[in-house]
């Protein structure tokens, strides 16, 4: 069997896509606006209240790495009339916040990293997610968008790191549609030493997301930011 190798160059320009972040007051959803916005991408904040969005997209704009105009804020809704669309929403509010914007979100593509986990003294655990994963439920719910599911694996506390210039990791990405898992992919590649690396079909996320359980007790064992790297890739 030919061995096909990893090559971003058959990968689509993304540079000019707007990037929304549903959630990008929350830790994973700060980091990786911070992220796009110091590759060059512009970036809209969402949160529930625009008045915070606002607040964070000033404070991101004001770190080192990104350029002048290149961070927008408001509530979700603003941030879902972004070219590319990234839920980075609690698992909590998920499903009501996916379901509220799915006439917004019609024809986008949609990228899911959301991780539905539990936490108890013995540390954290997969939920169980009747649809399978958080990504088949939003999927389920934007029947008319194109989703996909990753970055997952990103430490948060890397990503809004402005001390950190490159981050080594492969994002897992997953979708039904391979056309819009390759913009996922080129997206992920913005970011220096990152890869976007496609994984298969959404009734795959489920393992994906629930393998950030272990990730996160491997980073509370051995005091770290541990992530995902595939190998002779």
């Amino acid at each position: 069997m030919a061995i096909v190798a990893f090559d971003p160059s058959t990968l689509p320009d993304v540079s000019q896509l707007s990037v929304g972040i549903l959630g990008g007051t929350g830790d994973q959803g700060r980091g990786l606006a911070y992220r796009f916005a110091r590759a060059g991408q512009r970036v809209r904040i969402g949160s529930r209240s625009a008045a915070r969005g606002e607040a964070a997209a000033r404070e991101l704009s004001a770190l080192p790495g990104v350029a002048e105009d290149t961070v927008s804020g408001g509530d979700n809704g603003y941030a879902a009339a972004a070219d590319l669309v990234v839920i980075a929403v609690p698992w909590e509010g998920h499903g009501e916040l996916v379901a509220s914007l799915a006439g917004a979100l019609a024809g986008k593509v949609v990228v899911d990293c959301v991780n539905p986990l539990g936490f108890d003294k013995h540390g954290p655990y997969p939920l169980e997610v009747p649809e399978g994963s958080a990504a088949e439920q939003a999927a389920a719910l934007l029947p008319e968008s194109r989703v996909c599911a990753a970055f997952h694996h990103v430490s948060a506390t890397l990503l809004a790191d402005p001390d950190v210039d490159r981050v080594e990791l492969d994002v897992l990405v997953l979708s039904e549609d391979r056309e819009a898992a390759a913009q996922v992919q080129a997206l992920a590649g913005r970011v220096p030493d990152m890869r976007g690396i496609y994984a298969g079909r959404l009734r795959n996320a489920g393992q994906v997301e629930a393998l950030t359980a272990n990730l996160i007790a491997i980073n509370r064992r051995y005091k770290t930011h541990a992530g995902i790297r595939v190998t002779d890739l």
